[in-house]
């Protein structure tokens, strides 16, 4: 992996460490559930007017948005408006990688190898402690927002196999897959901000926009938007398209550590001991699971998953296709916006051609 890319790889990390600080900061402003929908809008509305439908099937495309949009930010936006501190909100969301390898060996009867098994179970462990720990801190009231982050992470599991199923039907196309999951959630996320935080909440938070509170929950917003959204995936995406899952997904374990140090550094939010000491279990766990040895990839059908090792969370959720065939960033922003053809929407994944 040459050095570009390492560095490009640190700086998505970075930009979705820094992200966790920027959900705070617009959380500040606006009620969670409305916050999701907002995030998810102002990505549709473009993308419903400019980029290309993909090529896979709509269940598999509604199944994504449906876990890693709506699942997946209602339960961690509730958790963090409700006393998740914000950098263990960074730490415990990566329960997703330990819960998409048992989802994908029950639902895709994907194979666990003993690695990732143990894997697994260390990161299990690590999150116990966490929970047990704040089990034990002002009576119990602090569990609730790690249960709620632990629910976030399913959710972003199950958003894992709907991309891993979308993936196998349209190789290359992960970018676009992840712009257009974004225009499952508006609606539904809409209609439960409005039953559940009410008009008058809503219409509240749209006052005083203008105020440092309100300018720093739109830059927050606008961060998450552009940079780790739309910036970060799209360029992980290509890094995992040019270099194996096991060489570009150990760089998202820096995102809990970004977090954490940005949340101390930025919000003056300190961690106790006690839970960095798990959470570097639970990092451990998800490294150990994630970049053990290569097995060769062999063909798979569209119903099929590869046999391949399995990509941390981020990784995973970012592009779950082992190595996709994907074209330079800038080809893949012009095909993306004006619908031409990239050479990877026409042949066969990598895979497939073993």
């Amino acid at each position: 992996m040459p050095a570009r890319d390492r560095l490009l790889a640190v700086l998505v990390a970075v930009a979705w460490g820094l992200n966790f600080p920027a959900i705070h900061l617009s959380l500040q402003q606006f009620p969670p559930f409305l916050l999701v929908a907002l995030r998810f809008t102002l990505l549709a509305v473009p993308t419903l007017l400019w980029v290309r439908r993909p090529s896979a099937p709509w269940r598999w495309v509604l199944l994504y948005g449906l876990g890693f949009g709506v699942l997946q930010f209602v339960f961690l936006y509730l958790a963090m408006d409700t006393g998740m501190p914000t950098g263990l909100a960074s730490l415990v969301l990566q329960s997703s990688a330990p819960f998409t390898v048992l989802l994908a060996a029950g639902f895709l009867r994907e194979r666990i190898s003993g690695r990732q098994a143990l894997g697994v179970a260390v990161a299990v462990a690590g999150l116990g402690g966490i929970a047990a720990h704040r089990a034990g801190l002002d009576g119990g009231a602090t569990l609730l927002p790690v249960v709620l982050t632990l629910c976030g992470g399913l959710g972003w599991a199950v958003g894992n196999l709907g991309n891993r199923r979308a993936m196998q039907h349209a190789p290359g196309e992960g970018f676009r897959l992840m712009l257009w999951m974004s225009v499952v959630p508006p609606i539904p996320l809409a209609a439960l901000s409005l039953a559940v935080e009410g008009p008058d909440r809503i219409a509240a938070s749209f006052h005083g926009l203008t105020t440092r509170t309100g300018l720093l929950a739109l830059a927050g917003l606008a961060f998450t938007v552009l940079v780790a959204t739309v910036g970060g995936s799209g360029i992980w995406t290509t890094l995992m398209g040019r270099h194996p899952s096991s060489t570009v997904a150990p760089f998202s374990m820096l995102v809990p550590v970004v977090g954490m140090g940005a949340s101390w550094l930025l919000l003056r939010e300190g961690t106790e001991p006690a839970e960095i000491a798990w959470g570097a279990l639970v990092v451990a766990g998800v490294l150990l699971g994630s970049t053990g040895g290569r097995r060769r990839v062999t063909g798979a059908g569209p119903g099929q998953a590869p046999d391949d090792g399995t990509t941390s969370a981020v990784a995973t959720a970012a592009t779950p296709s082992p190595r996709p065939v994907s074209p330079s960033p800038s080809v893949v922003v012009a095909e993306t916006l004006t619908g031409a053809p990239a050479a990877d929407d026409s042949t066969p994944s990598a895979s497939a051609r073993r």
